[in-house]
Order: C-alpha cells, then sequence, then structure tokens
C-alpha cells in the first residue's frame, strides 16, 4: 500500500500555503494603491497656488512731514571792505592795504577777536575811461578787499559799522548784515521732532481713512534742513556812528519723508 502522510501534518501544510497566499494578495493591493495614491498627492500639490504659498506683502503709506522752530539770533555776520581807486596799480594797492588795516585795528578795537575775521576776495582792476573818439583808455585801477566778520555780541553790531565807516572814510563799504545762530543744533533738532510728529500725524489719518491700524515704522529719511529769512540789508554806506538794526528770528526747517506698515 502506498504511504499516506498523517492528518496532522497535512493540516499544516494547508495552513501554510492559505497563510503564504493572503500575504502575498496583500503586498499586491499595497503596491497597487500606493502606486494610485501618488499622482493624486502629486496632482494636488500642483493645484495649490502658489501665491497662497508665499506671505502677503503688507500695505504701507508713505508720508512727508515738515517742521520748523524759531530763535531769537545771537550772532550777526558782517560783510565789510574798502575800495580805493589811484592812478597807478601800485598806488591802489598801496592805498587799499592802509584802509584794510584801518578797517582790522578798529574791528579788534571793538572786541572782535582774529578768528571771526576772515578776508573773503581781494582783487585789482583796471579803470576804463571812454575817450571822445570812442576807445577805452585805462585811467586807473582799482583795489578793493572784503571781510567777513562775526560780531558775537549782536547788539553792538550797528556800532560796529559806524566804527568801521568812521575808520576807512569814503574807502569803506558795508556790503550786509547776517544774523544767525551760533550753535543750531538745538534749533534744528526742535524742528526735526516737529517734521516727525507731523509725518506720524498724516500716516495715522491715512491709516484711519482706508480701514486700517498704522503699524511699524518701515524707513525714514531727512531732506535737507533751510534756515530761510535771513537778516539782510543791500550794500550801503554808514554814515552814523552807530547803525540802528532789527535782528528778527532765525527759523530751521527740516523735512523729512516716513513709510509706515498698515495693519
Amino acid at each position: 500500500m502506498p504511504h499516506r502522510p498523517a492528518p496532522a501534518r497535512q493540516d499544516r501544510r494547508v495552513r501554510a500555503a492559505r497563510l503564504f497566499a493572503a500575504t502575498a494578495g496583500g503586498a499586491v493591493l499595497g503596491a497597487l494603491l500606493l502606486g494610485t495614491a501618488a499622482p493624486a498627492t502629486a496632482a494636488a500639490e500642483r493645484s495649490v497656488p502658489r501665491a497662497a504659498v508665499r506671505a502677503e506683502a503688507p500695505a504701507t503709506v508713505t508720508v512727508t512731514g515738515s517742521g520748523s522752530a524759531s530763535a531769537a539770533p545771537d550772532l550777526a555776520i558782517l560783510s565789510v571792505g574798502v575800495d580805493v581807486t589811484r592812478t597807478t596799480a601800485k598806488e591802489a594797492m598801496a592805498g587799499q592795504s592802509s584802509a584794510a588795516e584801518s578797517l582790522l585795528t578798529v574791528l579788534r578795537g571793538e572786541g572782535v577777536e582774529d578768528r571771526d575775521i576772515r578776508t573773503d576776495s581781494l582783487s585789482l582792476t583796471p579803470v576804463y575811461t571812454q575817450t571822445t573818439r570812442g576807445e577805452s583808455k585805462v585811467t586807473g585801477y582799482q583795489a578793493s578787499q572784503s571781510f567777513s566778520v562775526k560780531v558775537r555780541r549782536i547788539d553792538r553790531a550797528g556800532q560796529v559799522i559806524g566804527a568801521v565807516n568812521d575808520a576807512t572814510g569814503d574807502s569803506g563799504r558795508v556790503n550786509g548784515v547776517v544774523f544767525d545762530v551760533s550753535d543750531p543744533k538745538e534749533l534744528r533738532a526742535k524742528a526735526r521732532e516737529a517734521a516727525y510728529r507731523d509725518a506720524y500725524e498724516k500716516a495715522s489719518q491715512h491709516a484711519r481713512l482706508s480701514g486700517h491700524r498704522l503699524g511699524r515704522l518701515v524707513s525714514l529719511s531727512e531732506g535737507e534742513s533751510l534756515r530761510p529769512g535771513h537778516g539782510a540789508m543791500p550794500s550801503m554806506p554808514a554814515d552814523e556812528p552807530s547803525v540802528p538794526l532789527a535782528p528778527g528770528e532765525i527759523e530751521e526747517q527740516v523735512t523729512v519723508s516716513a513709510v509706515f506698515e498698515l495693519l
């Protein structure tokens, strides 16, 4: 008789075969599911707009602010000089030197320090006269020198002008006077603060009108400061011992440009 396997051994073989089949089928099914899921995921990623991934840039507002500050001047800057005309160039230069020396002597006598006196120009030019024949002929020479003088005691500026005229006579010239502050930093700082407040108030109003809230300051730049309206007078002779002057006020102007976020 042929040999037959025992029933227990046969049952074990059947169970093993069934387990193998189930495992193989699961692997195939998993592979099929993975293969179909990958294209779907890629398609979904491609369908997301790039704008949604990138952070939206915040809205901003750009404004310009202006501010000014005023103060009484504490400095007078005089423009004075001498002009001398003589027949020869040598004589003109000698006369100009003598008149300039008298001018400098009186300035020092009025308490003006050497550091506050500066030569602005020095010139020697021929003087022409028209002849009866219509020709231009040199009949002399004019030598000139002008000085910039800082008078730190502003209440004495008129007295200094009168003293210059007395010392130089017909050769003396007063070309003008400018009033200023000796240290403009504090005045400029006040004007800058006013300019920033003006810019901030404008930006706040724009935010309110557009239905936003004002956010952080993004950038700030300052323009060139101005000091308009300096007191000045045209070229004039000073015939009195003391010339009345009206210093007024010095005004500093500052502009700023600011960019704020809108929330």
